[in-house]
């Protein structure tokens, strides 16, 4: 279902009320973008989705990390902060930042075959699932 979109001068009030200021980055955008990305951006950083909100912010500072984005670095890394994300956490992201780029470009170095990984994985998979279930036992 389709929501009505907030008049211009309405979503620069909610985004000051929500942030105490109208950010730079938000005020340079067309008024037609702005009020088009602002509910989705308000829902994403404060609203309840699927994803609570510190894994959320956990997954935007890993995302940050790995395409070297410092504005989104340093805003996720303190929003995880605030919502409770500890130093052993942030340390762990750290690695696993570097872990999925890493290893996609060992891989795609190689070009290798995408089916065989495919089926590769499918076998761990499998293997892994028996080795839990055989430890149920």
């Amino acid at each position: 279902m389709a929501t009505q979109q907030q008049p211009y001068d309405e979503t620069v009030t909610d985004i000051e009320e929500t942030f105490g200021i109208m950010p730079g980055y938000l005020d340079a955008l067309p008024e037609d973008a702005l009020q088009n990305e602002w509910p989705n951006l308000k829902r994403f950083l404060f609203g309840e989705t699927a994803i609570d909100p510190k894994t959320r912010e956990l997954v935007g500072l890993a995302v940050a990390a790995a395409i070297g984005c410092e504005y989104c670095r340093h805003f996720h890394r303190g929003a995880a902060q605030l919502h409770g994300a500890t130093e052993a956490e942030l340390a762990e992201l750290s690695f696993l930042a570097s872990y999925t780029p890493r290893y996609s470009a060992l891989i795609q170095a190689q070009d290798y075959d995408l089916e065989v990984f495919k089926d590769e994985t499918e076998q761990i998979a499998t293997h892994l699932q028996s080795q839990s279930a055989a430890g149920d036992d």
